[in-house]
């Protein structure tokens, strides 16, 4: 059994052309259907997302399914297959592995380290489950799949620092404060860096959030989504003393805070440090306000290299996270070159031992005087002939695996002692070594 991949992405195709050949997350019964109704697709599973769309199938011919699903992508989306190749790639085998597993562990996204891509193929995983087009290969390969990009987050340190500024911001906050508990925000300007930022706030442990705008109504809706309080903005300076943190983008033409006001803020705070964030441009706040001994002030230009020092950091990350990856490939490959030499061995082997009880029964039958030593000695070597006769198939199947290269070996076998299709059973289809990796389920992070 063969996994292949057919997909575009970010890196592949502009947005222009990702967006005609999406798939809507709300409709995802029609195209599993048609997909795995495609000859000689097995199994399939759709990942669509803003910045890739993937076709995944489990098949005996990826030569076929390949221009199978290339073909499919195109009439599907009314594309013609000239304008969609060129953006398209293809994997088969351990390059279709090594592919989801980086995908899966963000490796390959355009944020290293970002944590969405994860929840999104474990959505796609979920619409091929509830529609029955995931069999065994695409359930145990999604399972190792979640399990790698698991380990990866724990093992490394992909995820751990900031490389957005709305969340920079909150980092540096923790640098300055140590925890946000009982800490208060303001949010002047409720644009949606603001909001995004005030999010993270507040799922730091800020617990009091003040919002102010120049529109009234605006700053009202904000504050009543994060349980704050809106405040009048021609008001805003008389509550500065309440709050540890501003956060600002106005788009004002002119600065809204100077030193002079922050000096009076700060005294009447009684010292009590300050941080502002000033992601505005033109800038909100006067750079003077530094020099007021506790204020931590901040611009968009000071948090983008806070960012793309964190981007080295992840960068160092992802090293070690591409070590783990290839580590994860081999065990799983082992398992899937398993999925038709194992169970031909068994079959085999049932084959051939129902004929010797069928022999046995009859020749038994015929002679009425054996003693039971003699009719154990008769089965001791119809045994040890139909291990015999089993030793040459087996030893050429096992080392065909270990070279991939084992189909044309099973068709033949089983052509030769007429034996049925494999079941797939997922109890029997262990590594013939000791290695065995059983995936339970799908794991959450």
């Amino acid at each position: 059994m063969h996994i292949v991949i057919v997909g575009l992405s970010h890196k592949t195709a502009p947005v222009e052309i990702r967006e005609r050949v999406a798939f809507s997350p709300t409709a995802m019964g029609d195209p599993l259907k048609q997909l795995v109704d495609l000859h000689p697709v097995a199994e399939g599973l759709i990942v669509s997302t803003c910045n890739r769309v993937e076709l995944y199938a489990a098949t005996k011919d990826p030569e076929a399914t390949t221009a199978a699903l290339r073909h499919f992508l195109a009439d599907y989306h009314d594309l013609s297959r000239e304008e969609l190749d060129k953006h398209l790639y293809d994997y088969r085998g351990k390059e279709a592995i090594h592919h989801l597993f980086r995908v899966a562990s963000s490796l390959d996204s355009m944020v290293i380290g970002e944590p969405q891509i994860l929840g999104q193929i474990k959505s796609a995983y979920g619409y091929a489950v509830e529609f029955k087009t995931a069999g065994l290969v695409l359930n145990r390969f999604l399972h190792k799949a979640f399990s790698v990009a698991k380990r990866i987050r724990t093992e490394t340190g992909i995820a751990s620092n900031a490389v957005s500024v709305s969340f920079a911001a909150v980092e540096l906050a923790r640098k300055i404060f140590g925890q946000l508990d009982n800490k208060a925000v303001m949010i002047i300007g409720a644009g949606e860096m603001c909001e995004l930022a005030a999010r993270h706030f507040v799922s730091n442990g800020i617990n009091k959030v003040l919002v102010t705008n120049r529109t009234l109504e605006r700053a009202e809706k904000l504050a009543e989504e994060l349980q704050g309080k809106a405040v009048p903005f021609d008001r805003f300076a008389d509550h500065l003393v309440e709050v540890d943190i501003v956060l600002t983008s106005t788009g004002a033409p002119n600065f809204i805070l100077g030193q002079r006001q922050m000096e009076e803020v700060i005294r009447r705070r009684k010292q009590r440090p300050m941080f502002l964030i000033d992601i505005a441009v033109p800038r909100d706040i006067d750079p003077r306000v530094n020099d007021v001994a506790n204020v931590y002030l901040y611009d968009v230009d000071d948090l983008q290299e806070v960012v793309q020092a964190n981007l080295k950091e992840r960068q160092k990350e992802a090293r070690k996270a591409e070590a783990i990856v290839e580590q994860e490939i081999g065990q799983f490959y082992r398992w899937l070159e398993n999925l038709d030499v194992k169970p031909t061995i068994i079959a085999l082997r049932r084959k051939l031992d129902e004929i010797r009880r069928q022999e046995l029964s009859k020749t038994f039958g015929n002679l009425k005087d054996l003693t039971d030593k003699q009719r154990k000695s008769i089965e001791a070597m119809s045994n040890a002939m139909i291990n015999k006769v089993m030793h040459r198939p087996i030893e050429i199947l096992k080392k065909a695996q270990a070279e991939s290269g084992s189909e044309d070996y099973v068709d033949a076998v089983r052509a030769l002692f007429d034996l049925p299709a494999p079941t797939l059973d997922e109890d029997e289809i262990k590594p013939l070594d000791s290695e065995s990796d059983q995936a339970k389920g799908v794991s959450q992070e």
